[in-house]
């Protein structure tokens, strides 16, 4: 397993280094969770806006990585984007959303496994307060990070019984 992420990308940076990170390495199976930052650097740097990627770029930003990853491996696994807000009108919860709902079509789109992470800290919050898995609503703690390791390991149907 090697993790590829590279904190503060976009879908936008990811497309760039998806052939020498991703492809040249021939895995056999591929995650993708992308979208908070396609989403914070509209609320962080909002006057930045050659920084954003807005709903209809992660889309097609999105089918793009999927398209050129398929051929190529056994499987892929699709992760939503999350804001760990529970409050569904916030400005940038709302965003979020969105775009969690674009992930989620491209994964039925294309068959694949699709892990809500969103619905699995909203579910968490109904009992525990966002501070306590994280400092900022974006960075999860140990906690948030075992929240989405539960999650992915449900999806692919692995039992921790």
């Amino acid at each position: 397993m090697v993790n590829m992420g590279t904190s503060g990308d976009t879908t936008r940076d990811l497309l760039a280094r998806w052939r020498t990170d991703l492809l040249d390495l021939k895995p056999d199976w591929v995650t993708i969770l992308i979208g908070i930052n396609d989403v914070w650097r509209q609320f962080d740097t909002p006057l930045l806006t050659e920084n954003q990627v807005p709903p209809e770029e992660y889309q097609e930003n999105l089918r793009r990585l999927v398209e050129s990853t398929l051929p190529a491996v056994k499987g892929m696994v699709l992760l939503s984007p999350y804001f760990m807000e529970p409050n569904r009108e916030d400005p940038m919860r709302r965003r979020m959303d969105e775009y969690g709902g674009i992930m989620a079509r491209i994964a039925q789109e294309y068959q694949l496994p699709f892990v809500d992470l969103q619905a699995e800290f909203d579910r968490y919050f109904q009992y525990y307060h966002p501070v306590s898995v994280n400092w900022d609503r974006i960075h999860p703690d140990m906690v948030g990070h075992m929240l989405i390791a539960r999650a992915f390991l449900k999806t692919i149907g692995f039992s921790m019984a």
